[in-house]
């Protein structure tokens, strides 16, 4: 659920205060992209792993995100093509929110690992809260962040002084 600077995100039953939501009609999330292939999108525009990678705000970027966080995360990394799959898919979720709500020019992404974890960050220049949206069986939009609370371990929002950054955390098995 959505939290505010840095807070750890509570899973359903652990009594702390629910998200920021929605009321029904408000903008939506899209439905997740496909990955496409994994190139060499690192020499590109940058390794998120060291700092953020500046993306233009358009919905192309969707797909730039994706092969960045599959090439981090298969093979920098090395990690199992099924965390990989549902990390892209909740990185085209934060990019296509970013993109569509925000009305920013750019945003950042940035990827860290630590033992045990993994983090990606999507930062963007405006200071709305993105909205956990009640999720209906026949829904074809909204379901962005519904899909990560679900496939992430935690998940916030950490306001900047100009800006937001929209974050999750994924539990990894260190070898």
């Amino acid at each position: 659920m959505a939290g505010l600077d840095g807070m750890e995100q509570p899973r359903p039953g652990s009594g702390t205060a629910a998200a920021r939501r929605c009321a029904p009609g408000a903008d939506r999330e899209a439905a997740p992209a496909s990955v496409g292939p994994v190139s060499a999108p690192l020499d590109l525009v940058g390794a998120p792993t060291l700092g953020e990678v500046r993306l233009p705000s358009r919905p192309q970027s969707a797909g730039t995100a994706r092969r960045l966080t599959a090439a981090v995360l298969l093979r920098q990394w090395q990690l199992s093509p099924q965390l990989a799959e549902h990390a892209v898919l909740l990185v085209s979720e934060l990019v296509g929110n970013a993109v569509r709500h925000t009305g920013a020019r750019t945003f950042g992404l940035r990827m860290l690992r630590r033992r045990g974890w993994i983090r990606v960050e999507v930062r963007d220049p405006s200071r709305g809260l993105p909205c956990l949206m009640p999720v209906q069986a026949m829904d074809t939009s909204g379901r962005g962040l519904f899909l990560v609370d679900k496939l992430s371990d935690r998940w916030g929002v950490d306001l900047l002084p100009r800006g937001k950054t929209t974050w999750f955390e994924v539990r990894v098995n260190d070898r």
